[in-house]
């Protein structure tokens, strides 16, 4: 992803404030064709995040039962089970629906985690630079060289899965990329004639750098938090589908962990095509949703 280069007048964010900045980007971003679909398709993954559990038609772990009485293993689509079921008997629709609540509850939860402390680390950073500059980005570098399945695996074995552990290895790693290009926006931002009348009129350092320069930098930390969302998303189907997610919950990353366990990867397709779809879909709009943020931060691409 392309970051912006561009950042609000000095002021307009700090005007309308943080809710009020949001709310204005999201009207400007339903404007862009891409931009209005996407929001349209992530608006259908929170409704379904926040009511799909109440319309479940069974629990996540329940069995399905033929008319019979006899447990539905690997039934494909039809009356019994409208998506099929799985060879413990699971529901795949339930599945998916607990498992997009999920999704959304550790992406969003590890994005807005990684974005603050991303923000705050890139903001003290660059604003006072010096050996605070230098000691926070190499502290910086160093994590950006640590790998995060490997580092995520051995954290999980010794701990044992969780969903708390999960979005908290997720946060640590997301956390990285934000701190540097907001960095990058405050050396700019901390030379500009409006930081100077600032310091003339006696603000102090502090107020300095969260009234005047940080209402600045957040149309970017609003990019870098859907960016995260989408990543932490995906980082936990990665970790589940390799079997160190939590096993108390039902993600679309365990759905495909336990059809790839069964071999049931080709011969029920069923189970496998829903998590799929449901993982492309959301990674598809959290990126048409970017573009088009990116387009309005960043005039320039308007002409790609």
């Amino acid at each position: 992803m392309t970051p912006a280069h561009t950042v609000a007048e000095p002021g307009g964010t700090g005007r309308r404030g943080v809710l009020g900045t949001l709310a204005h980007t999201l009207r400007v971003i339903v404007r862009y064709p891409t931009g209005a679909f996407g929001l349209f398709l992530l608006a259908v993954f929170v409704i379904v995040a926040l009511i799909g559990p109440l319309i479940s038609p069974y629990g996540p772990f329940e069995v399905v039962q033929t008319a019979q009485g006899r447990v539905a293993r690997l039934v494909p689509p039809g009356s019994v089970a409208l998506l099929g079921t799985t060879n413990q008997g699971s529901d795949v629709l339930s599945q998916l629906l607990y498992g997009t609540r999920v999704a959304l509850l550790v992406g969003v939860i590890s994005a807005v985690g990684s974005v603050v402390l991303g923000t705050l680390i890139g903001l003290v950073s660059g604003y006072f630079g010096g050996k605070v500059d230098e000691a926070i980005m190499r502290f910086t570098d160093v994590a950006f060289g640590i790998p995060f399945l490997p580092f995520a695996l051995i954290v999980i074995s010794v701990a044992g899965p969780s969903l708390p552990l999960v979005i908290l290895l997720v946060t640590l790693f997301l956390w990285r990329t934000t701190s540097r290009v907001i960095r990058a926006q405050v050396l700019t931002l901390k030379t500009r004639p409006f930081v100077w009348a600032a310091r003339a009129a006696g603000a102090s350092e502090w107020r300095i750098l969260f009234v005047h320069i940080a209402p600045n930098v957040l149309p970017l930390s609003f990019l870098y938090m859907a960016i995260g969302v989408q990543g932490g998303v995906m980082l936990e189907a990665a970790l589940s589908f390799l079997g160190f997610g939590d096993p108390n919950v039902v993600s679309w990353g365990s759905m495909l962990n336990q059809a790839f366990r069964a071999g049931a990867m080709r011969s029920a397709w069923w189970w496998v095509i829903p998590p799929g779809v449901a993982l492309s879909l959301f990674v598809i709009s959290v990126f048409m949703v970017t573009r088009a943020y990116e387009e309005l931060l960043n005039p320039r691409l308007r002409e790609t």
